[in-house]
């Protein structure tokens, strides 16, 4: 399978005069649900249904939110890294620096091995 993309616009913010470029952006091809995902993980196995993974991952969404909030890296094996990562301004020197600069906050991910290895391996297919 290939990944679809669609070619399109983008001007540069720093500097609004500029040309704008054309450039990739992924096309999705549908959505997996909490509750396809878990009817798709049960189907695997003979001996939990549906309902007891969709539980399972739903306390797995409360205790991710839990630990990230306290400021923890969460490691999920070979799946992937979930951490906090902020973005803020800067300050001419560490004394100046206020909690005011934090402009955003975001869940950062960083892939695993198996991951990384399907990356390094996806094809890609232009769309309209």
């Amino acid at each position: 399978m290939a990944v679809n993309y669609v070619v399109v616009p983008k001007g540069n913010p720093a500097d609004p005069n500029a040309p704008k470029k054309f450039y990739a952006h992924a096309k999705s091809s549908g959505e997996l649900t909490l509750k396809k995902l878990s009817k798709e993980i049960a189907e695997g196995s003979t001996t939990v249904s549906d309902t007891d993974v969709l539980a399972v991952l739903n306390d797995l969404t409360k205790i991710l939110k839990r630990h990230l909030d306290k400021g923890e890296i969460v490691r999920f094996g070979d799946f992937g890294t979930f951490q906090i990562a902020i973005s803020s301004g800067g300050a001419e020197t560490e004394e100046k620096f206020h909690q005011s600069l934090i402009k955003s906050s975001k869940v950062a991910f960083r892939p695993g091995v198996d991951l990384k290895e399907m990356l390094a391996t996806l094809k890609y297919e232009k769309v309209k």
